[in-house]
């Protein structure tokens, strides 16, 4: 670890720092350091008082962790079966949704997942590939090859308040054990927020089309098909709705497959901001941070609050039931992002589209309509010597795949009243913190060979 960094702040310049650096070495040192100047751990036999004042990051060292989390840095290579060739149900490489790649690995090329970063002058929102126009692409990715950090973390992030912003310090919202040490004065605090629609729409497109012809019922429902009977190949249509045949989930399996991947794109920030944080000779941990709305609400979400009975679908009884016992409670649900009339993050469903299959189309769209489909730009954004000859040969979905889509997604938006049903389009899971470190307090708890 970079020690002086850690004691008096940077002597070094961060391309210094990172350039020098070995992998192998952010990968074997790389360590949860949880106490940082300014902190106070107030119990138990780790008690201690820092006797520093707190000491702020430098803006070079938050653009270098921000590029970590989810810095633009080339194109993704796509090299899939667009359709089946020789090999029968062998294609559906359509399910790549872009051509743009992030420091991160992201399913379907989807970038799914929004990181926010704080620290004791605001808040801000960094952007996502798609939250560019595409002809900025190419300078993006060059100013990533040049390491220029600074300059990339200036085109992205976007300021969406003038203080630092926290959820309350207590229970259901931060756990007893991080009270003391998560988003503290002098920090920089990191929240990826996955935002959950585009990808669960991809999934669905693909799921229904010709090589996969999934079939979903919903186990919250009897396990009645989720809107999609008329599909079932026992009706004439293509989906497989013979569970002995393996192309049959639930709505709750599904929905929990969609947290996972996205989870797992979150995990990867998290980690890469890890390595960074070593890289730099800083302190930092990750940490649980999964309540359903408190970081969406503190970060400026638009917010709606459907009650209980709503989105569990309660049946007459069970509605008058928590009515009588004042247990309808609202449930705080985000639904999108807008900063002074502008909308910065907009998923796929109300209140943004009028209805769930205006939301499909628009995605559909998305990939095919014309130059600003990411299919049908000209390769604007590719890496292919001849992309408009690679992108016409990528097919479009079938109107049975459209359809199915549009007839699932409706049925969970109408009896749930969000999408997904369990949680809404956005959902936290952990943050990161990162800070300089007190030596002090691991000179006074730690042996040398601590790794500290």
């Amino acid at each position: 670890m970079n020690h002086d960094a850690a004691e008096s702040g940077p002597t070094t310049s961060v391309a210094e720092r990172v350039r020098s650096y070995p992998l192998l070495d952010a990968l074997t040192y790389r360590r949860s350091r949880r106490f940082a100047a300014g902190m106070k751990l107030n119990g138990g036999p780790l008690a201690y008082e820092s006797a520093r004042p707190p000491q702020p990051l430098t803006t070079e060292e938050e653009a270098a962790l921000a590029f970590a989390a989810c810095g633009v840095t080339g194109y993704a290579l796509g090299e899939l079966p667009y359709e089946t060739g020789s090999v029968p149900d062998a294609g559906g490489g359509n399910i790549m949704k872009q051509f743009v790649a992030r420091t991160a690995p992201s399913a379907d090329a989807l970038h799914a997942v929004t990181v926010f970063m704080i620290n004791d002058e605001g808040a801000w929102m960094l952007r996502r590939p798609q939250d560019f126009p595409g002809r900025e692409v190419a300078a993006l990715v060059q100013a990533a090859r040049e390491r220029g950090l600074s300059e990339l973390f200036e085109r992205s992030r976007v300021r969406i308040a003038g203080r630092r912003l926290d959820v309350p310090r207590e229970l259901p919202f931060v756990p007893p054990f991080n009270k003391w040490s998560a988003n503290v004065p002098g920090s920089t605090y990191f929240i990826p927020v996955n935002e959950l629609t585009a990808l669960y729409i991809n999934i669905l497109l693909s799921a229904f089309n010709g090589d996969f012809n999934y079939f979903v019922v919903d186990d919250r429902n009897g396990f009645r098909p989720a809107g999609i009977g008329k599909f079932a190949r026992s009706k004439g249509g293509p989906l497989h709705d013979d569970p002995a045949e393996g192309r049959f989930m639930t709505v709750t399996f599904l929905e929990s497959w969609l947290f996972e991947l996205a989870a797992v794109e979150q995990g990867a920030m998290v980690q890469n901001l890890g390595l960074m944080n070593q890289a730099l000779g800083l302190g930092g941990f990750p940490h649980f941070a999964a309540h359903p709305f408190g970081w969406t609400q503190a970060l400026g979400f638009r917010m709606q609050q459907p009650r209980l009975s709503r989105v569990t679908a309660a049946g007459t009884l069970m509605k008058a039931a928590l009515k009588l016992f004042g247990k309808d409670i609202l449930v705080p649900t985000a639904v999108g992002l807008e900063q002074e009339g502008q909308v910065l993050i907009r998923p796929y469903c109300p209140p943004y589209f009028a209805s769930m299959k205006e939301a499909v189309l628009a995605f559909v769209d998305a990939k095919y309509a014309g130059a600003k489909g990411s299919f049908r730009d000209g390769g604007e954004t590719t890496a292919w010597l001849d992309a408009p000859r690679v992108q016409a040969g990528i097919p479009e979905y079938s109107s049975a795949a459209i359809e199915a889509t549009i007839a699932y997604c409706e049925y969970v938006y109408g009896r749930y009243g969000r999408f997904p049903a369990a949680c809404g389009p956005f959902r936290t899971v952990l943050a990161y913190q990162a800070h300089r470190l007190d030596p002090d307090f691991y000179a006074r708890y730690y042996r040398p060979d601590a790794g500290v």
